[in-house]
């Protein structure tokens, strides 16, 4: 279980920046960034910028995506927004419109 959970019901307008992993239930605009991993729940709808160790899109992205290891859209996800990490799945049923850049 992630050490940082955002609540289905919690909207966060901001800048979300956290040492630890971060679980997305609910909203986001703004900016995420995080040390750790980043898991974009399904259902959770997030408009911002996201940064962190490896980043798990369930739900709705739409903002850039900077991984230092893996960004994964799993199935069912929609993201619009570039991705730049070292290693990038999109998993069957997913949407992705953006560009990746694998040069990390």
């Amino acid at each position: 279980m992630a050490s940082t959970v955002i609540g289905a019901g919690i909207v966060i307008e901001g800048e979300l920046a956290t040492e630890e992993d971060v679980a997305i239930h609910g909203v986001v605009r703004g900016k995420v960034d995080a040390k750790d991993a980043v898991t974009i729940e399904h259902g959770a709808t997030v408009e911002a910028d996201v940064a962190g160790s490896e980043v798990t899109v369930g739900g709705q992205l739409t903002g850039n995506v900077t991984a230092s290891d893996r960004v994964v859209i799993a199935t069912g996800a929609r993201m619009v927004g570039d991705v730049k990490a070292a290693r990038f799945t999109i998993q069957d049923g997913a949407q992705f419109k953006g560009h990746v850049d694998m040069d990390i």
